[in-house]
């Protein structure tokens, strides 16, 4: 059989540019590549928060001196961080202690009447641990005054305390250093530390790494 040449012709015929084929083809490169343009600018994509100068404590209101702008990826996690945008809210303070150069969480914010802890100065004479430190926790201990003994067995009061400052102190006459801690205690715990310190008790410090139970 002789091959058709009007048939050989339309095969071996250049496509047009009102092929719907090519139409399709074109438009499914135009789609990938501007896939790949918005994935590339996602993954490049910075957002401008606000982080901790210097650590900010427990029951301290955001300022612009106690914070600074830090460009970050943040991802779908933007939403839990305060960013320069929506700028510094007002009248919340930081419900836990933000450290140094830490993004400034959402989470970590509250209003005043939301604080269950508060601080309350513990004058420490023995030495502490170098973990001793901002946000690190410590087991309080109490020893009340004692006719026999001088004091009676310690007894744990306050575990897992959250220290909110360490400064230095001295004792009553002045006549040696001892180590001033702020600790954060809640109401119900308060009653008990506020005695003892009433009563001059024997107070020691002992570090937590466990944390908060």
């Amino acid at each position: 059989m002789v091959p058709d040449a009007n048939a050989t012709a339309a095969r071996l015929k250049r496509p047009s540019w009102r092929d719907p084929r090519l139409l399709v083809g074109v438009l499914l490169v135009l789609v990938s590549v501007a896939g790949v343009i918005y994935l590339v600018g996602s993954a490049d994509r910075t957002t401008e928060v606000y982080a901790a100068r210097e650590g900010i404590g427990v029951g301290e209101r955001l300022t612009q001196e106690n914070v600074v702008r830090a460009k970050v990826r943040l991802g779908d996690t933007e939403q839990h961080y305060i960013t320069v945008e929506s700028g510094l809210p007002q009248g919340v303070v930081a419900m836990q202690r933000i450290a140094k150069d830490q993004l400034v969480p959402r989470a970590s914010l509250g209003e005043v009447d939301e604080l269950d802890r508060k601080p309350v100065a513990l004058n420490i004479e023995q030495t502490l641990p170098s973990q001793a430190v901002a946000g690190a926790r410590v087991d309080v201990w109490v020893a009340q005054p004692d006719a026999k003994n001088g004091f009676s067995e310690p007894k744990l009061i306050l575990p897992g305390a959250e220290i909110a400052e360490v400064a230095s102190g001295s004792t009553a006459l002045g006549s040696s250093k001892s180590t001033v801690l702020m600790v954060l205690v809640d109401d119900k715990q308060m009653p008990a530390l506020l005695g003892a310190q009433a009563n001059e008790a024997k107070i020691s410090v002992v570090w937590n790494p466990g944390g908060a139970k």
